[in-house]
């Protein structure tokens, strides 16, 4: 997929670490053809590790909800760091683990030796310190709480101006090679930043930018909403979520699936909170090149709704570009949209999309046909940003 990047990052995971932090700019980097290694002190390639979702949830500090599990696909002990251009230190409880492993340490101040993009989120900072990298002063921000060690370490505490909102919390800070970021809020621009520094370019056929609309509700799967979501901030498009039953400012609860060992179907977790960015009676559909509907269940009370059916058939009467991930399949099939057309689908709306006249392709796992983009699962989601990007005329060049 994407162009003939050439470009290699390592990702260093743990357990508990933020599944936000790490499955977004997985998804995000792999779209574009860079290849992504996922490795973990002590683990081979094919081991898991446990991911966990930290979001406030009514308490005085965030809360820590275990999630699902990512597979490596790297070993640690045949790590090169003179093979990769950047490493991403997602953040969460890992870190604490691996500020006092040598072996980390040391790697993470080998990429600083090399000259290497280094990109920390929340707590992850720690390695900084760990490193001894902060010591001539250089700016970073983090989780607020990462403060006083950042400063004790000699570092130079950078925090946004202005946040009075979630909605607020938006930008990085570079400091050379060194990329820090407070967390999972931010991710759009920090991927801005990150593909600057890995040397690319996004083009785009039309004069602008294009504009995206989620319909989400809750129980929205949280990857197929929130990757598209923050991978198209980061091409510098206009992105929007909408729910009929929301106003702007509140939250739909949303959901991962995991499958454990020796179930048929995985198990429903809960995840991070998604925010809905505009009222439902400020959308237009003229102001949007595209809608997505993610997969979760959200689809299944959209789909109940006359309003959620409405809008999903206007950006078909008026010929814009609609996509779904799994079971977003099942609102499109009430629509009309898959009449016709060929599509993706998992094992969950694959009678909905027959029944409504679609042909599944069963060897595709993202299919485009026309204006129609479809992918079967949150597994798919790479293949996804990379087919709804040259749809939309988007391209990423290294």
């Amino acid at each position: 997929m994407g162009s003939m990047a050439q470009k290699s990052v390592l990702m260093l995971c743990g357990e508990f670490m933020e599944a936000y932090e790490t499955v977004v700019p997985l998804y995000f980097l792999q779209a574009f053809s860079v290849s992504v290694h996922c490795v973990f002190p002590g683990r081979k390639t094919g081991d898991k590790c446990v991911m966990a979702a930290h979001d406030l949830l009514g308490l005085e500090i965030y809360s820590e909800l275990v999630v699902d599990h990512l597979t490596l696909n790297a070993n640690f002990d045949e790590v090169i760091p003179e093979q990769y251009d950047a490493i991403i230190i997602p953040g969460g409880r890992f870190t604490e683990l691996l500020s006092t492993d040598e072996k980390c340490v040391s790697m993470v101040a080998r990429f600083a030796e090399l000259d290497k993009i280094i990109l920390t989120s929340c707590h992850s900072q720690l390695l900084l310190a760990a490193a001894g990298l902060l010591a001539r002063g250089m700016k970073c921000t983090a989780f607020e709480s990462m403060k006083p060690l950042i400063e004790l370490s000699g570092g130079a505490w950078w925090q946004q101006p202005g946040v009075q909102t979630v909605f607020d919390i938006t930008d990085c800070v570079m400091d050379g090679k060194f990329i820090s970021t407070l967390g999972w809020p931010t991710l759009g621009n920090t991927l801005t930043v990150l593909l600057e520094s890995l040397g690319s370019k996004i083009t785009c056929s039309k004069e602008t930018r294009p504009s995206l609309l989620f319909l989400i509700g809750d129980c929205v799967e949280d990857y197929s909403n929130n990757v598209p979501f923050k991978a198209f901030q980061a091409l510098g498009c206009k992105v929007d979520a909408v729910s009929p039953n929301k106003k702007k400012g509140e939250k739909c609860a949303t959901i991962v699936h995991d499958l454990e060992e020796g179930r048929q179907l995985p198990t429903e977790k809960s995840s991070h909170n998604s925010y809905v960015t505009v009222a439902w009676e400020d959308v237009s559909v003229d102001d949007y090149d595209c809608i997505v509907v993610p997969g979760g269940r959200s689809p299944e009370l959209l789909v109940m709704n006359d309003k959620a059916v409405g809008l999903v058939k206007k950006f078909v009467e008026k010929g814009k570009i609609v996509a779904a991930i799994g079971m977003g399949n099942w609102l499109l099939a009430a629509t009309g949209a898959l009449k016709k057309k060929r599509c993706a689908s998992d094992y969950g709306t694959k009678v909905a999309v027959k029944v409504a006249g679609g042909q599944i392709l069963e060897s595709e796992r993202c299919v485009t046909d026309d204006k129609l983009v479809t992918a079967a699962t949150t597994s798919d989601l790479p293949a996804f940003v990379y087919a709804l990007s040259t749809a939309l005329g988007l391209s990423v060049v290294f």
